[in-house]
């Protein structure tokens, strides 16, 4: 009994790692195409962006950001008062697009 639910608990494992990986591997790549993109001079840093926008959050915990590589425009992510609130920027110029509420 003991090594079949090893052999279980192991394979739940293993294919909670494999459904996981393609979601990381476009973060990553996003990551990495920010970091080509403003190298090249065509976007903001995450950290210009940051420096404009954590002081407009006053109250809010900043949880970090992700780059959409298709929009060309950061979200960055806080939490405040238990709700989740997001700011959408765009990367060329540093306009926040969006807030949520």
């Amino acid at each position: 009994m003991k090594p079949l639910l090893a052999s279980l608990l192991a394979l739940g494992l293993v294919a909670g790692l494999l459904t996981a990986t393609p979601a990381e591997a476009q973060r990553r790549s996003d990551q990495g195409e920010a970091r080509k993109e403003m190298r090249a001079g065509n976007i903001l840093s995450s950290r210009e962006i940051e420096n404009r926008v954590l002081p407009t959050m006053r109250g809010a915990e900043y949880l970090g950001f992700d780059y959409d590589r298709t929009a060309m425009a950061y979200r960055l992510k806080f939490i405040r008062d238990g709700r989740v609130l997001y700011v959408d920027v765009d990367a060329r110029t540093g306009r926040i697009l969006r807030r949520s509420r």
